[in-house]
């Protein structure tokens, strides 16, 4: 369950609140043309596992993603469409890629670097539309407004661990009335802190 709640007040004057950490793995958002250009008109997208924001799930489906140096096979796509495909990838899988993709928050696809797709029935070249994604939390405006956190804030988080304990700067805060709380962070974080499943980090204002 996710959980976000007010842990203590310090002397100092600092809130410190508790938060569930996710990791992102390497992942694609597709458009309807672009999902039917690689799977067939016909083909609709198919439940692998539901995540934990409401309505999105992981497809069985899956593309290549190819760079100017290398590709990285069997990428996951996720679900709902979108009106941009966006590729989401780490700084270590951008370089594998050779591409230099920049840090971004989702949807800022201007004058990114784009790769090809490669889908069983077809492939899509993107001119733009891959990104490294700006690590940040997920939260609905009831419990933002309770919080007093605003949308596209910036705050700290520190992620415990039992040898790799960090303090994660530059952590946009999104909101939106579907958002259930709950931070993101890509695998090159999640590695760097230590990160198990069910890890909590502290929001630090």
């Amino acid at each position: 369950m996710n959980i976000i709640k007010i842990l203590k007040k310090t002397a100092l004057g600092v809130t410190i609140l508790k938060i569930l950490v996710e990791t992102s793995a390497r992942h694609v958002h597709l458009t309807v043309s672009d999902f039917e250009s690689l799977f067939g008109k016909n083909v609709k997208p198919t439940i692998k596992k539901e995540l934990s924001q409401p309505g999105q799930f992981a497809c069985v489906e899956k593309v290549d993603v190819i760079g100017d140096k290398d590709k990285i096979e069997n990428v996951a796509i996720l679900y709902p469409f979108r009106k941009q495909t966006q590729v989401e990838v780490s700084l270590t899988e951008a370089r594998k890629l050779g591409t230099d993709a920049p840090i971004r928050a989702s949807g800022n696809l201007a004058n990114t670097p784009g790769c090809t797709l490669v889908g069983p029935s077809g492939v899509v070249k993107l001119q733009h539309g891959v990104i490294i994604a700006k690590r940040h939390i997920h939260i609905d405006p009831k419990n933002a407004a309770k919080l007093n956190l605003k949308n596209n804030q910036i705050v700290k988080v520190s992620v415990p661990s039992s040898s790799r304990s960090l303090i994660f700067d530059d952590v946009q805060v999104c909101i939106d009335e579907e958002f259930l709380p709950a931070m993101h962070i890509d695998t090159d974080e999640a590695n760097a802190a230590g990160i198990a499943l069910g890890t909590y980090g502290e929001i630090l204002l």
